[in-house]
């Protein structure tokens, strides 16, 4: 039976994805944004032709009398970017602090069958840098703020908090899942990542790169859905869980990342070495046992299709921001 589903932050990344993914499953979509990140584009509007699309402010409360009642709500929305953290710390914690909590009380007053919150991996960062936890790193791994002074912790610090206004959610008998996203990709991410961002610079010679030794394993946003969605139903009433989202099978450098991508669009430039940005972690690669032993979850997307996919996607941006020569596309 469809359910009726909220998506806030539904004119974003992930949150556009998920809309065309429920919405192929048959269900009532209702998506909310304040569009001061999420793009209106053909693409949402060609969403909204099958799907609710209010704009709201979620720092402000909740309409329930606008919205009603939800089978099922992902919460998505928050003010996201390395370089937005660093610049505006105190922006980034009062927004997602804002919408967490005004989204909390919404289901207190309207409880949900399952609620779903996007939280991330910057939160196990700090004890990876410390040696508190592996590598591959598990949910139970202890929370450790290198600086929480840092402009940057503003944001893994409003996940942290949202992870506990969240699961709070489960006493009204709502099945609560909290999912850490690690460094999901793919079409229509916007600019604050690190593969769009080389995308964007991939005419560059020198190409500017930075922090080249680090290493991520990057998830592509398909299969971080269907983790997302197979996780919501997977969860028991009345419990919190908090699960690993992530691709575990393939760990690269930062510059083994741009070879693979100047492959991938023909080019060769020469390489300027420039330091990681700052706060920026070593390594980072989820354990996903968790997430296998309650869903069965196993990716579908290597990175090199993945990757593939982006840039077809990003083509014609480049195109009409005059960069379109250095992907084959002129």
């Amino acid at each position: 039976m469809p359910d009726r589903i909220l998506i806030t932050g539904g004119a974003g990344f992930i949150g556009l994805h998920l809309a065309r993914r429920l919405l192929r499953s048959g269900h009532e979509v209702v998506l909310v944004d304040d569009f001061s990140r999420g793009r209106d584009d053909l693409e949402l509007r060609e969403v909204a032709e099958h799907a609710r699309m209010m704009s709201l402010d979620l720092a402000q409360p909740l309409p329930v009398d606008r919205l009603g009642k939800f089978d099922t709500i992902f919460h998505l929305a928050a003010a996201v970017g390395v370089a937005k953290a660093l610049e505006e710390p105190n922006y980034v914690a009062r927004v997602n602090l804002l919408t967490s909590l005004n989204l909390v009380e919404y289901c207190r007053r309207e409880p949900p069958k399952r609620l779903f919150f996007s939280s991330t991996s910057e939160i196990a960062d700090g004890a990876r840098a410390l040696e508190l936890a592996p590598i591959a790193t598990p949910e139970h791994a202890p929370v450790v703020l290198l600086d929480h002074l840092a402009p940057r912790s503003s944001y893994a610090l409003s996940k942290l908090a949202g992870e506990m206004l969240m699961s709070h959610a489960a006493a009204s008998g709502t099945a609560v899942s909290i999912g850490r996203y690690h460094n999901v990709y793919g079409p229509r991410m916007g600019d604050a990542h690190v593969i769009p961002q080389l995308i964007a610079r991939v005419g560059e010679d020198p190409f500017r790169l930075f922090g080249p030794h680090q290493t991520r394993a990057f998830c592509y946003v398909d299969d971080a859905i269907e983790a997302s969605i197979a996780l919501t139903h997977a969860t028991t009433p009345g419990d919190s869980i908090i699960v690993n989202i992530g691709n575990d099978q393939e760990e690269i450098t930062i510059g083994a990342l741009a070879r693979m991508l100047f492959e991938i669009v023909d080019v060769d430039p020469e390489i300027d070495v420039r330091d990681a940005t700052t706060g920026s972690p070593e390594r980072r690669r989820p354990d996903l046992r968790k997430l296998h032993s309650i869903v069965g979850f196993e990716p579908k997307f290597s990175l090199s299709e993945g990757l593939k996919r982006t840039v077809d996607w990003y083509r014609p941006e480049l195109i009409e921001s005059g960069q379109g020569s250095a992907l084959g596309c002129a």
